[in-house]
């Protein structure tokens, strides 16, 4: 009896120990502290390979990675360990969420993972007594867990929100290694819905604070939320709550650190010191050396430090290296070894390891080499799929227009301002200004015009959309030979006359434009071989042209002086005198003498009246 009652002990102090190791291991991986977490469920595992929890949390460590293996091994690595954990155990159900979990992150087909989740469900959902009906919250929360890996676009989240809900919804006594965590998975997974659910996901991070009032990695998630919409004063107030919570916690001095790089290197080189403190020894740590280095104005150093890890680690293990090459050769003046670096950074980095400013540079100096347009855009479509926050994509449809524009690649810098444009909606004068003269550095002459209008009807006051105007119209017609711009100008003066005595100098500007355009087109016609008449007074096309063309240049010249009365006035008396000539034209065509002289009507052109 004595015997069976100490195997019983030592059973039930084994499996708290054990529960104690995952807990501890689990602490580790929300530490970011992968490499020592591996470590310790690598012991576990070692110490009983059967057991289905310590295969599942090693086959999790090595997911997380340890900053130099690539993704696809440890992928690869926690497949071969699940598959061996099904083949000698069997079919249990927390290895086959585990490969459920692979196939998620292996991008294949969702629907395959779900169906190992559901099988999963059903092998662990209690069909007897009092909890029938009841699922394993412990299946449940590897299920949101493996939907919450990866980036935005790596599996269900609503489905792992559900089930989330589900766990959370029992009696988690059971729950193993920590009950907090099913509401961080949940905020991440509704973080990955995007849009407006940024809310949703402060709950569920407030719940597991609820659960845990130390929990740092919930106050810093939240704060996280707060700083990707550059909210400080919050932002600010989480991040010291969570080193309140555990002064130990290293992401939150990391984050710090990267938010004041480029705003205070000083305060910024004071949380990288804290980082490196408190996370493990890790050769990233050295990159973000280097980073410092970089934004500390130093790039030459940063140089040397990437190439020692370069020599240590590689590239291929550390692809962070690329990034921060590209950073010091482009400042170094060196744009074509920094265009390499950055495509093969953002060519081989894990999605989910990109980030705005990573896009920002690769933008910069892509745009700076003739025929990247494409390829420059492309980087903008994947950094907007990034960033579902409406004012995020805002600023950096913003910041791209503007480097387009400083790269004078003008039909990209127009895309990308009317894309913003349509997003932010209600526009200002700025707005506007921005706008319509990117189209008309974009030579896209018709939609400045456009824009202008639009521009002109909200603030009618302001010169610079008629400006934009008349310079598009009269863009379309470059040397005033076909009469493109007419139009566009008889708008133009609808507009001035509002104010007539206002813009009497503008309309008599684009009144002298038509007649200069009507007097060269009637001369011109009458030296056109077709314009004849003939001695029955039947006249050519080309001479009815030439009498309608001079008619409205009388009908301009009448404008002119009726905007001028004054004979004495300059306008006035061109007016007079180009009226005087084209109303002879009109004349003399539509009631020719019964015998022209030979050669039609050549040598009978009047001469254009000079601007």
């Amino acid at each position: 009896m004595k015997k069976i009652v100490a195997l019983m002990f030592a059973t039930l102090v084994s499996g708290m120990m054990a529960s104690a190791q995952i807990a501890e291991g689990v602490k580790l991986l929300n530490y970011e502290k992968n490499k020592t977490a591996r470590a310790l469920f690598q012991k576990s595992y070692d110490a009983n390979p059967k057991d289905p929890q310590s295969i599942y949390w090693l086959g999790q460590a090595i997911l997380a990675g340890d900053g130099v293996t690539p993704a696809a091994q440890n992928i690869a690595a926690a497949k071969a360990l699940y598959q061996k954990g099904l083949q000698d155990v069997g079919s249990d159900p927390l290895l086959v969420v585990g490969m459920g979990h692979i196939e998620v992150l292996e991008g294949g087909d969702l629907n395959s993972a779900k169906q190992k989740f559901e099988q999963a469900i059903t092998a662990t959902t209690e069909t007897k007594g009092k909890n029938k009906g009841r699922v394993s919250p412990l299946i449940l929360h590897a299920i949101g867990r493996a939907n919450a890996d990866g980036g935005s676009k790596v599996g269900d989240p609503m489905y792992a929100i559900d089930k989330l809900k589900m766990a959370k919804a029992y009696d988690p006594a059971n729950m193993d290694p920590n009950i907090p965590d099913i509401f961080i998975n949940m905020g991440i997974n509704y973080l990955k819905l995007g849009g407006e659910n940024g809310g949703e996901a402060v709950k569920a991070y407030e719940e597991a604070i609820a659960k845990d009032p130390k929990n740092a990695l919930a106050y810093y998630r939240i704060g996280k939320i707060y700083l990707s919409q550059n909210n400080k004063e919050i932002f600010d107030q989480y991040f010291d709550k969570a080193m309140q919570a555990d002064p130990a916690f290293p992401q939150v001095y990391y984050s710090l650190f990267d938010y004041y790089a480029n705003r205070d290197v000083n305060k910024a080189k004071e949380y990288l010191d804290k980082y490196i403190a408190n996370a493990e020894k890790d050769p990233k740590n050295d990159l973000y050396l280097a980073e410092y280095l970089f934004r500390a104005g130093r790039y030459q150093e940063s140089l040397d430090k990437l190439k020692e890890l370069d020599n240590s680690v590689g590239i291929k293990a550390l692809p962070g290296l690329g990034l921060i090459y590209a950073y010091d050769y482009d400042r170094l003046g060196d744009s074509v070894t920094a265009k390499k670096y950055i495509q093969d950074y953002i060519a081989n980095a894990p999605t989910d390891k990109l980030r705005l400013p990573d896009y920002e540079l690769a933008l910069k100096i892509v745009s700076k080499f003739p025929g990247s347009e494409a390829l420059a855009s492309g980087y903008v479509e994947k950094a907007l799929s990034l960033d579902t926050v409406k004012k995020n994509q805002i600023d950096f449809m913003d910041q791209a227009a503007a480097i387009f524009g400083k790269a004078k690649i003008f039909p990209e810098q127009l895309k990308w301002m009317k894309r913003k444009m349509e997003l932010k909606g209600t526009l200002s004068e700025a707005d506007h200004y921005a706008l319509t003269s990117a189209a008309f550095n974009a030579k896209e002459y018709l939609q400045t015009i456009e824009l202008a209008k639009a521009y002109m009807q909200a603030f009618p006051d302001r010169t610079q959309p008629v400006s934009f105007f008349r310079r598009a119209a009269l863009a379309l017609d470059p040397d005033s030979s076909k009469g493109i711009a007419l139009e566009h100008l008889d708008y133009l003066n609808n507009f001035y006359a509002n104010d007539v005595a206002k813009n009497k100098s503008k309309i008599s500007q684009n009144y002298i434009y038509a007649l200069v355009f009507y007097v060269n087109k009637y001369n011109a016609l009458q030296k056109d071989p077709d314009f004849k008449v003939k001695s029955d007074g039947t006249k050519t096309p080309a001479v009815d042209q030439c009498i309608a063309t001079a008619q409205k240049a009388v009908e301009v010249c009448d404008k002119m002086i009726q905007l001028y009365p004054d004979p004495t006035d300059e306008i006035n008396k061109l007016g007079a005198d180009q009226k005087a000539k084209a109303q002879k034209v009109v004349d003399y065509y539509s009631k020719p003498p019964a015998k022209q002289p030979a050669g039609g009507g050549k040598g009978n052109g009047t001469p254009a009246p000079k601007k």
